[in-house]
């Protein structure tokens, strides 16, 4: 075990990358370039603590809702399960993070040479959750697995929800690349500084205008503030699914990649300075990319009756008694521009 922002952690380096994976609540904080030192995770501006001593109680920093535990220990990676967005209202009251028990669980951890192996066992969902985190080259290979405690199949969302930040991210510099065929904007209401059309169905990457014309998602805004959410089919067709962001200013591409039937879905969400609350404070910069089996965070009632999109499930079954197994790997490699392929 080792330290990381004053954080508990595992850390493996072979010298071209470092992978550092925090021990409460499971986020992969960094996938740095050596060389360059730069990290294109998302670091939170904000004071981080291990989501066990956050006091919502006492404690006003990280706003008081039910986001506020999981924003207390919050970076890079975060997994999302069983559910991906806000708990009911009941669920809140029993005291259910957003996006579910694994942002602030408690995983126990191993390291070896190149690899992190880290469990936990989410106790109000009765899932245990695994992943071995192997270092390769330039490549992070994740296996992950989730096993269903219980004796009934239970319906979940499962996200990964990679949120990219600054240095590695820039606005009007930092560029995205995804292979889609069907995209729509979120329905709900992004303020006033939303710009795109709620609700309305697109093509990657010209997504409507709430106030008319088009606007081209494949760069991060150059204007501050502005905030955004858009779903997106990743294409049935392709075996292997993929999302490429590059840094011109860095020199290098960050990408993953997955099997489109495991995570047949993309919410790309962006945050560019436009919440004030804590413990935003106007400050943050974000771009998630967030592949997973539900097109949009909602609640678990929600994810239910909204059924299929575009003819494609919302969320993922877990048979009882049963483990579910999954692969993604992520890659980052100098590059002098956009790569057609992160491989």
């Amino acid at each position: 075990m080792t330290a990381y922002r004053g954080r508990h952690a595992a850390t493996i380096d072979n010298g071209t990358l470092r992978v550092t994976v925090l021990a409460q609540g499971g986020h992969i904080a960094e996938i740095r370039d050596v060389a360059s030192g730069v990290n294109p995770l998302w670091t939170p501006d904000w004071p981080s603590i291990e989501p066990s001593t956050y006091d919502a109680a006492t404690d006003t920093t990280y706003g008081r809702n039910a986001e506020s535990s999981l924003l207390a220990g919050i970076m890079g990676h975060n997994l999302c399960l069983d559910i991906f967005g806000a708990p009911s209202e009941d669920e809140t009251a029993a005291g259910l993070p957003v996006h579910g028990e694994t942002g602030v669980a408690g995983f126990d951890m191993g390291t070896g040479a190149d690899v992190i192996r880290v469990h936990a066992i989410l106790p109000a969902a009765q899932l245990r959750v695994e992943r071995e985190i192997t270092l390769h080259g330039r490549t992070v290979r994740v296996a992950e697995a989730v096993e269903n405690l219980t004796a009934c199949d239970r319906p979940v969302g499962w996200t990964q929800h990679v949120t990219i930040g600054p240095p590695f991210l820039e606005n009007g510099v930092t560029e995205l690349s995804l292979a889609t065929d069907r995209s729509f904007v979120y329905p709900g209401d992004f303020g006033a500084a939303g710009y795109l059309k709620p609700g309305a169905e697109f093509t990657w990457p010209h997504a409507p205008g709430k106030d008319g014309g088009t606007v081209d998602l494949r760069c991060y805004p150059s204007a501050s503030p502005s905030g955004a959410y858009t779903a997106h089919r990743l294409d049935p067709s392709r075996e292997d699914a993929c999302f490429i962001t590059f840094s011109k200013t860095a020199g290098l591409a960050f990408g993953y990649v997955w099997k489109t039937a495991d995570f047949p879905w993309l919410g790309l969400w962006e945050e560019n300075r436009s919440r004030h609350g804590a413990p935003w404070n106007g400050r943050t910069r974000t771009w998630g990319l967030e592949f997973g089996v539900s097109p949009v965070p909602e609640s678990r009632r929600q994810m239910i009756e909204r059924g299929p999109t575009f003819g494609t499930p919302g969320f993922r079954w877990i048979p009882a008694r049963r483990r579910v197994e999954v692969e993604y790997r992520a890659i980052l490699r100098p590059a002098a521009a956009m790569p057609a392929s992160i491989e």
